[in-house]
């Protein structure tokens, strides 16, 4: 239990950053799962769509520290893979 008002107001902080964080990362699955599953249904071009709408907010959850870059960049690449094998 934080006793001192300094360590009061960093758990108030920490709590704010957690639920932040977690609507951050929530948002970025469910743009990565929309992707999937246009792939799983063999339409390319809803894919590509959902892809580069997809691609701005998974590079900004990066900068944000949200997903390591190179997972993200791993993530990306796949996908652009299995997007380009509909063809």
């Amino acid at each position: 239990m934080a006793n001192s008002a300094g360590s009061r107001k960093r758990a108030r902080q920490a709590e704010k950053r957690r639920q932040q964080n977690a609507s951050l990362r929530s948002m970025a699955r469910t743009y990565l799962k929309k992707i999937i599953k246009a792939i799983d249904a063999g339409d390319q071009a809803a894919a590509q769509d959902a892809f580069k709408v997809a691609q701005p907010i998974l590079d900004s959850s990066v900068s944000k520290g949200i997903f390591h870059k190179n997972k993200m960049a791993r993530h990306k690449s796949r996908l652009t893979a299995k997007i380009k094998a509909l063809a």
